[in-house]
């Protein structure tokens, strides 16, 4: 399959070294987690807690280790993503009745 710019998908060059884009597709790794997204794999939703548990806390970790060396939008973008997260783990953990 071609672009407008007539290369096929194999020509463009993936993005890499945006924090912010980093932090983003951990965040879509914890959503899939979460089942609020569907796998594009199976095209279907599950909600695997320990797999978001796992993601949320490395990001947390991320932060943690970053910390200072962000600049503001990063920090931000980082903070509200895992707040985000955060969120929605605890409401799914409260309706899990294991």
């Amino acid at each position: 399959m071609t672009n407008a710019g007539g290369r096929t998908a194999d020509q463009v060059p993936l993005p890499g070294g945006n924090f912010s884009l980093f932090v983003q597709r951990l965040g879509y790794q914890a959503l899939l987690g979460l089942g609020v997204l569907d796998n594009p794999l199976t095209q279907t939703r599950s909600v695997n807690l320990q797999q978001a548990r796992m993601v949320i806390d490395d990001l947390a970790m991320l932060r943690d280790r970053t910390r200072g060396n962000l600049d503001a939008s990063e920090e931000e973008h980082l903070t509200n993503v895992l707040a985000d997260l955060e969120a929605h783990f605890e409401r799914l953990s409260e309706d899990d009745p294991s």
